[in-house]
């Protein structure tokens, strides 16, 4: 009696006639599907330009300042600065309040100044700091 040998190979043939067979569907039906269009959105100008930002400056002394864009810090109370900011903050809602402390003010004066503004419902307020050039990081 012959010996039957087990078969170690597999026959790859009728995959690849499949594989010829899918690849030729595909190519005849590829042109015959239609593609929708896209619209574009344009690009514009932006509406409105970003504000420059109130200053508030906390001086050495504990002492509070306002600052405009290019003036001269105006010392107040801080009473009437955070009624001028919360003016100014209304008329303009997206205009952002910066405060500055100075490198010898108190850490608390700085502090009495941001719960002030917070307490009068002012939003957007951030802390002016100086890079380790001393170029202050805001002008950069």
């Amino acid at each position: 009696m012959r010996e039957r040998r087990l078969m170690n190979q597999i026959n790859v043939v009728p995959y690849i006639d499949v594989m010829l067979v899918l690849l030729v569907i595909f190519m005849v039906t590829a042109p015959m599907i239609q593609t929708g269009s896209v619209e574009l959105p344009s690009v514009g100008k932006a509406s409105q330009t970003p504000a420059e930002p109130l200053r508030v400056v906390v001086q050495a002394d504990g002492t509070v300042a306002l600052r405009d864009a290019a003036q001269e810090p105006v010392p107040m109370p801080l009473e009437a600065a955070v009624a001028e900011l919360r003016q100014q903050q209304l008329d303009n809602p997206a205009r952002a309040v910066l405060i500055a402390g100075d490198r010898e003010a108190r850490y608390d004066a700085v502090l009495k100044v941001m719960d002030a503004l917070q307490r009068a419902g002012i939003d957007k307020i951030g802390l002016l700091v100086q890079r380790g050039d001393s170029e202050p990081a805001a002008k950069r």
